[in-house]
């Protein structure tokens, strides 16, 4: 075991005994289909661990109001229009608009709402 295996493994252990919990979506991605194929679209992925190594948490949890479980917010497509949610920057001038369907809506038929991966997310979901 390197010495850099054996302080992670340290450090992990110490905060599981202090009950730190872990940020588990962190470098996850986000799979949001609450709405996606009741209305014909494939589920959204989300690279959560794109969005967080460039924005603090605060960006999207607290000044545009995503709750902090997947599932529980109430994303549509005419509040993301309306500039809510993702539509906050995805509106073409921070970053693409909402023309570019399957950009977002690239996962799997049938994949639940949930988090997927972890660390070893290696690039853009494709669950």
């Amino acid at each position: 075991m390197t010495l850099r295996t054996t302080i992670a493994t340290l450090v992990l252990a110490l905060a599981v005994c202090l009950g730190i919990p872990l940020a588990e979506a962190e470098y996850a991605d986000v799979v949001i289909n609450k709405q996606a194929e009741k209305n014909g679209m494939r589920p959204v992925v989300f690279p959560h661990w794109f969005h967080r190594i460039r924005f603090r948490c605060k960006v999207c949890h607290a000044e545009l109001d995503f709750k902090m479980r997947a599932g529980a917010n109430d994303v549509t497509m005419a509040a993301i229009i309306d500039g809510k949610f993702c539509g906050a920057c995805h509106n073409n001038d921070i970053a693409w608009s909402v023309e570019k369907c399957d950009l977002c809506h690239s996962g799997k038929p049938g994949l639940p709402s949930g988090i997927y991966g972890g660390h070893e997310t290696s690039g853009p979901g494709r669950w």
